[in-house]
């Protein structure tokens, strides 16, 4: 089963070729069903390559896959070529899984839409894409998939684009994404100079002829890679804006494609980050910031997909945390378990946003328990699992990074634990806002406070009675609750389905071990549950029958910390200034001025020329005079002084 590896990605470009051919002909819902069929397909595929890679008997389990020689170039030889082991397994059936669930939720979310087979064509190029990214055999495979699904997220975050927002959301995260690719590119350039291969077994098994400083600087220039990818510090406005586009491609990039790009590539390369500490540690104070920054960012938003995308941006920064920490497994976990409750969490905002005809503001929400009642026991689940209360997979999976955290670098712990707090708060706040309380979306915006169109997305004037959504939508919504709250079963040692005991040879002896006593685990663990529960209760408690808080809504966390202001500020007005002297000045009076220039000078030889052209005999006569005079003058000087 291992050949047909290749199976896995070629299924879902076969669904992307069938839709450009024929998308518009098949229509709503049939592009849809084949878009589903497609990646259900990869699903099925990557479950059997899953079981044929449990058969291999080796230390690291592992199969490799030429398909073809892609670029053969004197010593640069490159295959386009997959690789099978169990952190790019574990990636594809997440990916390919999760996928399945949001497209079958599209079909029913996007019904109706004038643009509905092109939906579903960026989608499968996307998974596509992603696939590509987990199972390249070298740097440049990955580097075609990372490409790929930046591409696609631009064509998605801007689907509708006759929105200026939306616009301007998908070219905000194509320039965002493109400054980190040059740091990939840098890394992928340093790394061919020094060991002239981009094979990562290759790579991995010459780092001893690299040396330190290079591996540092390779490893600090894919973090600046990372960084628009999986947007940490500073690479990260793009997310929350990227919510312009539809909720099943949010759910997209937050669960199962591009934002995890960035965690697996550096859990890829961890022999390097091994042999730097130096990275590795800025790699934990990055992804420590973040996570702390996003949270708080994340207490104060009005839109209920901007508190889950900051939220993201949160979680990722836990993820980099463990990675910094060479906790590589416990950031695999919770990459895992954050994908099923992120996923379930945005199709639930996106349940609540199709039963509320449009609406996203939580402060026009309220009471939506008794009008949607699926939505809000799947959703509830997600809530609680991202909030990290036992016993689900949030709090196995966030306590194991805080535990390596706290024996590696107990200062981020600190900052780790008050982010875990802010967690089960703002998680809170949304679902208090959403689900409880009174029904605030039966009253005009006007009356119930002054819109602010840059806070969240509304319906206009007051939103008919809330619908529940239809079960083509609600089936994911079940399938994703159950795997969220089941996935901490992953964090039982010995277990079938222990993640440590399937992707700890990975990682071999550059995996961190925290050797904290079982005394300190339980400590730490009863710390996490304290901790989620508490402020669990302290939001429901705030939100619940309130909806405005201003003491607590303050107009610098609202605005994300005036980030896109410093950067526009910083960056984009100087860049305008600049573009308009380049317009003004440097285009037309040096570039333009030096090439008119050359031009006149000819011209004006040219017409200086031309007047010795007369037509009349004696003029001529008399040049061929003058000149032969020249000459005999000339030839009369060198006798004489010879």
């Amino acid at each position: 089963m291992l050949h047909v590896t290749y199976l896995i990605i070629l299924l879902p470009l076969v669904g992307f070729g069938v839709l450009v051919a024929a998308g518009r002909r098949l229509g709503d819902p049939a592009a849809g069903v084949v878009a589903t069929a497609m990646v259900g397909a990869s699903f099925l595929v990557s479950i059997g390559v899953y079981l044929a890679l449990l058969q291999v008997d080796a230390p690291v389990r592992s199969y490799s896959q030429n398909l073809w020689t892609w670029i053969p170039v004197d010593r640069l030889q490159v295959h386009a070529g997959l690789y099978v082991d169990p952190l790019s397994m574990t990636m594809v059936l997440f990916i390919t899984g999760i996928s399945t669930l949001i497209h079958l939720y599209s079909i029913g979310y996007m019904k109706g839409d004038k643009d509905y087979p092109k939906f579903f064509l960026y989608m499968n190029l996307f998974v596509a894409s992603m696939l590509i990214l987990v199972l390249g055999s070298n740097l440049l495979v990955t580097f075609v998939g990372w490409e790929g699904v930046g591409t696609c997220s631009y064509w998605l975050v801007s689907f509708w684009f006759t929105r200026e927002s939306a616009a301007s959301a998908g070219k905000k995260a194509f320039v965002y994404n493109r400054i980190g690719d040059v740091g990939f590119l840098l890394a992928i350039f340093l790394v061919y100079e020094k060991v002239h291969s981009l094979d990562y077994q290759v790579v991995f098994a010459r780092i001893g002829e690299i040396g330190s400083a290079n591996v540092t600087a390779i490893c600090l220039l894919l973090l600046v890679g990372v960084m628009g990818k999986s947007a940490q510090i500073p690479l990260f406005p793009w997310l929350a804006d990227a919510m312009e586009g539809p909720t099943p491609v949010s759910a997209l990039i937050h669960a199962a494609t591009m934002v995890t790009a960035g965690v697996y590539l550096l859990c890829r390369v961890n022999p390097l980050l091994h042999a730097s500490p130096d990275a590795a540690l800025t790699i934990a104070i990055v992804g420590a910031a973040t996570a702390f920054m996003a949270a708080t960012i994340a207490c104060a938003q009005q839109d209920i997909k901007k508190v889950l995308a900051y939220s993201t941006v949160s979680q990722l920064g836990y993820m980099f945390l463990a990675i910094g920490c060479g906790a590589y497994t416990a950031a695999i976990f919770l990459m895992v378990a954050h994908a099923f409750f992120k996923g379930l969490l945005f199709l639930g905002a996106g349940s609540v946003i199709h039963g509320l005809h449009d609406e996203q503001d939580l402060k026009r929400m309220g009471n939506l328990r008794a009008y949607l009642p699926v939505t809000f026991i799947t959703f509830a689940i997600g809530w609680l699992c991202i909030a990290a209360v036992p016993p689900l997979s949030g709090f196995w999976a966030k306590g194991d990074i805080l535990d390596n955290t706290w024996a590696a670098h107990p200062a981020l712990w600190v900052v780790g634990i008050v982010t875990a707090a802010m967690t089960a708060y703002y998680m809170s706040r949304l679902t208090g806002l959403a689900f409880f309380g009174t029904d605030r979306w039966s009253e005009r915006a006007t009356d119930a406070h002054e819109l602010d169109a840059a806070h969240a997305h509304h319906a206009d004037g007051a939103v008919s009675e809330p619908h529940e959504s239809p079960w083509i939508m609600t089936v994911p919504l079940w399938i994703l609750a159950f795997f969220a709250a089941a996935a901490g079963v992953m964090a039982i040692s010995g277990s079938n389905f222990s993640l440590a005991n399937w992707v700890d040879p990975v990682f071999g002896s550059n995996l961190y071990q925290n050797n904290l006593s079982s005394a300190a685990l339980w400590v730490l663990a009863v710390v996490d549950a304290a901790v989620a529960v508490v402020f669990v209760l302290v939001g429901l408690r705030l939100w619940t029958q309130r909806s405005e808080r201003p003491a607590l809504e303050g107009s610098f966390l609202r605005g994300a910390w005036y980030v896109n202001e410093l950067y526009d500020t910083v960056f984009g007005r100087p860049s305008e200034r600049l573009a308009a002297f380049c317009a003004d000045v440097i285009d037309p009076k040096v570039i333009d001025g030096a090439v008119n220039g050359v031009a006149g000078a000819f011209r004006g030889s040219g017409t200086l020329l031309r007047k010795t052209q007369t037509g009349y005999v004696r003029n001529y006569v008399l040049g061929i005079t003058f000149g032969t005079v020249v000459v005999l003058g000339f030839m009369l000087t060198r006798m004489w002084w010879g």
